[in-house]
Order: C-alpha cells, then structure tokens, then sequence
C-alpha cells in the first residue's frame, strides 16, 4: 500500500483552507487538524493560520455564534450541550457566551415545550415515574439544564 502524502506550499496550502473555511465556518482547532492531516510543520501551520485570521476567513467569534445558533435551531439542543461541544473545540470562555446570547430566550423555552410534548407523546409507557424519567434522560442529554426539565416534567406529567 502506499501512504504518498502530497505536499503543499504555504500558498498552495492557504489556498486550499480559504475554501474549506469559505465553505462553512471552522474553529481554529479544526483548520489545524486539517493543515496537520495535509502534513504541514507548525510553523507553516501557524503562518496559513494568521493568514486566515487577517483575512476572516478564520473568525473564532463568528463560527460559534453560528455554530450555537444552528445546533439549536436545528438539532434542538440546549445550552449546556452546546457549551459542551464549543470548549471541546477550544473556544473561549467569552466567545462561548456570546454565541449563548444568540439564542432568543422566548425561542429557547418555546423550543423546549414542544421537544418535550412531542417525546412525551412518543413514550408508551404507562407508569408515571419511568415516564418521567425517561422524559427527564430525554431532555438532559440534549443538553437542557435541568432546573428547565424538571419544572417541565412537573408541569406535564402529573
């Protein structure tokens, strides 16, 4: 088998991340995963890096406010698990924040009343504390807090 591995030039590599970050928005930690994987040496890798970054392609800010958004209007997750998943990807603390504020929070609990009607209504089972704990096992690991699951529980299932 052979394990070829093209090389790139720092303009050839730039080049070819420009795309890749054009395409959709990336973390740092993602754009130095790829440049590794292309067999770039650190001090390449950092120098496509500043590129990007003064060229905004590489916007840190910016990725995780889209990336909160998306993930909470399309996978239907809460705040704590995308919290999760942005400090999995490095982000800091005050870009994790921010991208939190994005989400309006009449959306955030409307969101979270109808994810938790509509898996309640999908639970067959008839005893009222599996119910509920397979409401609340439901609504936790999508990453709802759970002062918010618990008082939803409360409120439908009596």
């Amino acid at each position: 088998m052979n394990n070829y591995q093209p090389s790139y030039t720092i303009d050839e590599a730039r080049k070819k991340l420009e795309s890749y970050c054009a395409y959709q928005d990336r973390c740092h930690k993602e754009v130095n995963q790829k440049l590794r994987d292309m067999g770039m040496i650190p001090s390449a890798i950092d120098q496509v890096i500043n590129s990007l970054i003064q060229e905004n392609f590489l916007n840190e800010e910016r990725f995780s406010k889209s990336f909160a958004r998306g993930k909470f209007r399309i996978k239907k997750w809460g705040k704590r698990r995308i919290t999760n998943e942005l400090k999995q990807r490095n982000i800091s603390k005050y870009n994790i924040t921010s991208a939190l504020k994005e989400i309006d929070e009449n959306d955030y609990l409307e969101t979270l009343e109808l994810l938790a009607q509509k898996r309640l209504d999908a639970i067959s089972e008839k005893n009222i504390q599996k119910r509920r704990k397979k409401l609340a096992d439901y609504l936790l690991y999508r990453g709802w807090e759970s002062h918010l699951v618990y008082e939803k529980i409360t409120e439908l299932i009596k």
